[in-house]
């Protein structure tokens, strides 16, 4: 499956939170690729209240103002979609299940993910569910 110019794509919380927090990370090159448009990144209300409540970890010894402007690396970028129907599928574990909802909902190309719950799902949804990884060799050009 080839992807639109622009895919539409939710990143699930460890890869948003890889991408923000290791600027020389592996994942580092995701800031770039939104911040360019080589993606139209999906939030939701849900979504954007995980990703909060993990930067909020005391393992990252993050102040509020690095909280903030973490944030506002990410969401300028995005696009908000409240999620009117559920993905068909059940995720096996239900905190992750948000994520398939937005992606369904929103009519996402692809779910970037390194969860084994999300990824043992793929092939089964109407849009792509792959690693970040294999999402970075599927864009044209490489980033």
């Amino acid at each position: 499956m080839s992807l639109p110019s622009v895919p539409r794509v939710v990143f699930d919380t460890n890869t948003v939170l890889s991408a923000l927090l290791f600027s020389n990370g592996r994942l580092a090159w995701l800031r770039l690729h939104w911040r360019e448009g080589g993606c139209v990144p999906l939030i939701s209300r849900a979504t954007a209240a995980e990703l909060t409540r993990v930067l909020g970890y005391p393992k990252f010894r993050l102040s509020p103002d690095d909280r903030m402007e973490l944030m506002a690396d990410y969401l300028p970028y995005c696009r908000t979609v409240e999620p009117e129907e559920r993905c068909p599928l059940l995720c096996r574990d239900a905190n992750d299940q948000p994520f398939l909802d937005l992606a369904q909902s929103g009519k996402a190309d692809l779910l970037v993910t390194g969860d084994r719950d999300l990824l043992s799902l793929a092939g089964q949804t109407a849009f792509l569910i792959e690693t970040p990884d294999a999402y970075r060799r599927r864009i044209p050009g490489g980033v």
